[in-house]
C-alpha cells in the first residue's frame, strides 16, 4: 500500500467528516450545542459513540503490540475486569449526582461541596490531565502516519501534527458535542468493522478458522490472562484489578469528556443504559484487541517479521502498522487505516470538545445566567477551542523527543499521578458529608500528593522489599490525597452537605 494511497483516503475519510459536522451544526452552533447537545442525545448513539472514545488508537495498537511481552500476554485484560466494575460504579454512583445537580461541568460538585479554589483546582488537573492523556493518544497514530506516509513526501513530523489538529478543529469548533455523538458513531463503526475484519485476514493468512484460531491463541504463548504468582511485581491480577477500577473512576467518572457524553442525554435512566451496555460492549472489544495481538505475533513468527525499531529501540507499537502496510493487502491495510484513525481521531476530538467546554464553564463562567446571551460568547469559545488545539500540538512535539516507552504504559502511568487528586476530592466530597475543607489550602495537598507518589515509586523496591508499585499507584495517590484533605478540613455547615 503506497503512502499516495494511504493520504488519499485519510482525505476523504476526513471530508465526510467535516460535511457532517456542516450539516449537524448548520442548524445549531451555539453553546449549549456545543457544550450539551442540547440535552437531547439519543443514549444508544452516545454508548456506541463512546466505544470509539474510550478505547483510542492506544488499545488498537499499544495494546496488541504489548501481547508479546512474555510478562504481559493477555494481562491488559485483567485491568479490562476492573475498567468493567468502575464503569458501573460511575452508571449508579457518580451519574445520580450529576443528573441531580443538573451539572454542564462535572466540577461544579467541587464548587459547592468545597468551595471556589477547591473547584478551580479539580478542573485545573483535569485540563493538565485530559491535554497529556490525549496528546499521548495522538502521538502514536501521528507517527504511524509519519513513518508510512509523510516521511516518503519530507514532511517534518511537526507538520504532521499540525495537520492532524487542524482536521479536528475544522470538523469539531462549531458543533462541539452535537457533531461529535455523531461522528463517532461514525468512526466506532470504522474501529469495530476493523477488529473483526483485521481477524479474519490474519486467520486467512495463517490458514485458519474462526475455532482453530481460537484454540491456536489460547494455546500459544501469548495468551495468559491472570498472574498470581508474584504479588510483588506489577502485573499481579489484585493489583491490575484494582487499578482498572480506580483508574475508570478517575479516567472516565471524573473526566469532564466522557461525562459530557453522558450528560447530554435526555435523563439519568437514559444515561445508565448507555453505560451499562457501553461497558458490555467494551469488555468484548478488548478480548479481541489481544486475540489480535496474539494472532499478529503468531504470523509475524510464521512469517520471519521483526518488531520495527526506532533508534536502537524496538517499538512494539509499530508491529500491527507494519504487517497490515506491508505484508498483508491493500483491503486488510485499507481497514487498519480507518480503523487506526477513526481510534485515534474519535478520541481526540470528544477531548478537545470537553478541554473547551471545561475552560469555558469552568474559567469563564458560560454556563452562568448572565454570560449565555453575550453577543461574543460564541466567538470567544472559537478561541478557547483554537488554544488547546496549540496546547496539543506543544505537548506532542515535547513528548515525541523524551518517548522511549510503549504509549499505553505512559498514558496510565501519567494518569496516575495527574488524576489521583480528584479521586481524592471527590472521595472526600462523597463520603465526608460532616466535613468541609480550608479552601486555599486545596491546590498545596494536590500538588504534594503527586510528588509524595513520585517519591514512593522511585523507591518503592528500598521501602517495601522489591515490591512494583504499578496501576494501584492512582489508589495510593487518591489516599494520600485524601489524607491531605483530612488534615485541612473543618465542620461543613448545611449549604455544603451534599
Amino acid at each position: 500500500m503506497t503512502s499516495g494511497t494511504i493520504l488519499a483516503i485519510i482525505i476523504i475519510y476526513f471530508g465526510i467528516l467535516i460535511l457532517i459536522s456542516n450539516f449537524v451544526s448548520k442548524k445549531d452552533s451555539s453553546n449549549d450545542a456545543f457544550f450539551k447537545a442540547n440535552k437531547n442525545a439519543k443514549w444508544y448513539l452516545v454508548a456506541f459513540g463512546m466505544i470509539g472514545t474510550a478505547l483510542s488508537g492506544v488499545t488498537f495498537i499499544s495494546v496488541p503490540g504489548e501481547v508479546g511481552n512474555p510478562d504481559l500476554q493477555f494481562k491488559y485484560f485483567q485491568f479490562v475486569l476492573g475498567n468493567a466494575i468502575g464503569f458501573l460504579i460511575i452508571a449508579t454512583v457518580l451519574l445520580p449526582l450529576y443528573y441531580r445537580m443538573n451539572l454542564t461541568s462535572i466540577y461544579s460538585y467541587i464548587e459547592q461541596r468545597l468551595g471556589v479554589v477547591s473547584y478551580k483546582t479539580a478542573a485545573t488537573i483535569f485540563l493538565i490531565s485530559r491535554t497529556i492523556g490525549s496528546a499521548f493518544r495522538l502521538y502514536l497514530v501521528v507517527i504511524v502516519l509519519q513513518r508510512f506516509v509523510f516521511d516518503d513526501f519530507e514532511v517534518p513530523f511537526a507538520v504532521t501534527v499540525l495537520i492532524s489538529l487542524a482536521l479536528i478543529f475544522a470538523y469539531t469548533y462549531r458543533g462541539g458535542l452535537k457533531t461529535i455523538i455523531i461522528t463517532d458513531t461514525l468512526q466506532t463503526f470504522f474501529l469495530v468493522s476493523s477488529v473483526f475484519l483485521t481477524i479474519i485476514f490474519i486467520c486467512n493468512s495463517l490458514d485458519l478458522g474462526f475455532i482453530d484460531a481460537f484454540e491456536t491463541v489460547k494455546n500459544s504463548n501469548y495468551s495468559k490472562v491472570f498472574f498470581y504468582e508474584d504479588y510483588l511485581k506489577g502485573n499481579y491480577v489484585v493489583k491490575q484489578i484494582l487499578g482498572g477500577i480506580f483508574v475508570t473512576i478517575a479516567m472516565v467518572g471524573l473526566d469532564q469528556d466522557l461525562m459530557q457524553k453522558n450528560l447530554s442525554c435526555a435523563n439519568i435512566s437514559e444515561a445508565q443504559k448507555n453505560m451499562f451496555t457501553f461497558t458490555g460492549i467494551f469488555v468484548i472489544i478488548n478480548i479481541f484487541f489481544l486475540s489480535v495481538g496474539a494472532l499478529l505475533y503468531l504470523y509475524a513468527e510464521k512469517n520471519g517479521i521483526s518488531v520495527p525499531m526506532v533508534d536502537g529501540v524496538k517499538r512494539t507499537d509499530l508491529l500491527f502498522p507494519e504487517i497490515a502496510f506491508n505484508h498483508l493487502n491493500i483491503i486488510p491495510a485499507v481497514v487498519f487505516l480507518l480503523g487506526l484513525t477513526a481510534a485515534t481521531f474519535a478520541t481526540t476530538d470528544s477531548a478537545l470538545t470537553a478541554l473547551t467546554t471545561s475552560f469555558c464553564v469552568d474559567f469563564l463562567g458560560m454556563d452562568k445566567a448572565e454570560n449565555q446571551n453575550k453577543s461574543n460568547a460564541v466567538r470567544t469559545r472559537h478561541f478557547v477551542h483554537v488554544g488547546f488545539s496549540l496546547l496539543m500540538f506543544l505537548v506532542i512535539i515535547i513528548f515525541n523527543s523524551l518517548n522511549d516507552k510503549s504509549v499505553v504504559t505512559m498514558i496510565f502511568k501519567v494518569a496516575s499521578y495527574t488524576y489521583g487528586p480528584l479521586l481524592g476530592l471527590y472521595a472526600f466530597g462523597l463520603f465526608m458529608k460532616s466535613k468541609t475543607v480550608h479552601d486555599k489550602l486545596v491546590p498545596i495537598i494536590c500538588v504534594i500528593s503527586p510528588l509524595i507518589c513520585f517519591l514512593l515509586v522511585k523507591n518503592s523496591a528500598a521501602l517495601f522489599g522489591d515490591y512494583v508499585i504499578d496501576n494501584e499507584l492512582i489508589i495510593v495517590n487518591g489516599v494520600i490525597t485524601f489524607i491531605g484533605l483530612l488534615l485541612i478540613s473543618k465542620p461543613a455547615t448545611s449549604q455544603t452537605k451534599f
